[in-house]
């Protein structure tokens, strides 16, 4: 005879949090690799900014995923016919502080083709099935009135997408996962 047992109740946990221990340890070698671009070619800048959640609270272990074109416009190895940017490979991996904050330092991107200068962000954290992604556009830029896949977003939440300049170099992006003001997020 076989005896039923019934079956007790799992957690609710669907990802993580244990982004932090194995992606992005401290001295991680992507974060590196895009400042030794900054001595390079381009204008130094920091992206400072912070995760917050439906509630506006901060989101203490979530990892961002950045792409970019360096100053010129070009992506690293995709490009063939231009010179190269050596060091500069286009990508880097920061994770966020526990009050949700994160930090990004690198080198302003060029137009790369019909697109307006932008950085590609991936956010991967708590409770995200996917990742989300999401685009970083400077404020003041004027390439951005025409910029194709900015001109998809309802003029009402581009706003969610630009950056703002607080001081000479640096750069003010939050992402907000949910609610109101949520931050515009692609299907790719």
């Amino acid at each position: 005879m076989v005896e039923r047992k019934t079956l007790g109740i799992t957690p609710s946990q669907t990802v993580g949090p244990f982004f932090h221990y194995c992606l992005t340890p401290a001295g991680y070698p992507y974060q590196a690799a895009v400042d030794a671009a900054i001595a390079g070619a381009g204008a130094a800048i920091e992206i400072v900014g912070a995760v917050l959640d439906g509630d506006g609270a901060p989101v203490g272990d979530a990892m961002l995923e950045f792409w970019q074109a360096d100053a010129a416009g070009r992506y690293a190895g995709a490009d063939a016919g231009l010179p190269a940017n050596a060091p500069f490979r286009g990508f880097a991996r920061v994770a966020t502080d526990a009050g949700g904050v994160f930090r990004l330092q690198t080198v302003r991107p060029g137009a790369a083709g019909a697109s307006a200068p932008h950085i590609a962000v991936s956010v991967l954290g708590r409770g995200l099935l996917n990742r989300l992604y999401t685009r970083v556009y400077f404020a003041g830029e004027a390439a951005n009135a025409t910029d194709p896949v900015l001109a998809l977003v309802p003029a009402e939440r581009r706003s969610t997408l630009i950056a703002t300049q607080e001081a000479s170099g640096q750069w003010r992006f939050d992402i907000r996962l949910q609610g109101e003001g949520e931050t515009v997020f692609f299907a790719v």
